[in-house]
């Protein structure tokens, strides 16, 4: 297994059970390698750099997929759009695409810098906006396979039937990197789920036809 790793906190419980899952030395050592922010991660897959990855969703609609996403419902604090004048997050893909299909003007700001800012006065919560418009909880990204699909699909089926703890000694590597507090790290976490069922996957073809996509 070749799996493009994007090093943020909503996926940590993902890595937390791969870190147990993946058997191999070399398996290990490529997850830690083929790492970045999303948008990277989208080029390394479309590429075929690595062989799955959890991709944005814009990016995803012309791949095979599994049910496991980022996906929230009403709000995120992660992916936020502040006043000023319109620029996107070169971190991101799908969170540029949702602003503007939301017909939003502003800075985008995705992650750790977002999570930072979100408590500022005007940015508006993205996820929040989508649920406001069609009450549907909104999909960020979705785990995607080039080849080995049901290797990966029972791998994507695994996580979701169990819950992950994650270890207080990450916990606190991203305390420290992140500024955030332990308590806000896991309140944001109860935000985020990783299940695609029917709603989610409504709401993720509204995505796909805004933006011109079929899947």
């Amino acid at each position: 297994m070749i799996i493009g790793k994007i090093d943020y906190i909503n996926l940590l419980p993902f890595y937390v059970f791969l870190k147990r899952e993946l058997k191999s030395s070399y398996e290990k050592a490529a997850l830690n390698y083929y790492k970045g922010v999303p948008s990277h991660i989208n080029r390394l897959f479309v590429k075929r750099r690595v062989e799955a990855a959890v991709i944005s969703s814009i990016i995803s609609a012309k791949y095979r997929c599994t049910d496991f996403g980022i996906v929230a419902n009403k709000k995120v604090l992660s992916v936020i759009l502040c006043p000023g004048e319109n620029k996107s997050d070169s971190d991101s893909n799908t969170s540029n695409q949702l602003a503007k299909a939301l017909g939003l003007k502003g800075e985008v700001l995705i992650g750790d810098k977002a999570l930072l800012r979100q408590k500022k006065q005007g940015c508006k919560d993205l996820a929040a906006e989508w649920y406001k418009r069609y009450r549907l909880p909104f999909v960020f990204a979705r785990f995607c396979y080039q080849k080995d699909g049901q290797r990966y699909e029972k791998l994507a089926h695994k996580f979701l039937q169990n819950p992950i703890k994650i270890p207080h000694y990450i916990l606190q590597k991203y305390v420290k990197r992140s500024q955030l507090s332990r308590q806000e790290i896991l309140e944001y976490l109860q935000l985020i789920h990783y299940k695609l069922g029917k709603k989610e996957k409504k709401s993720l073809q509204i995505f796909f036809n805004l933006n011109k996509f079929n899947k």
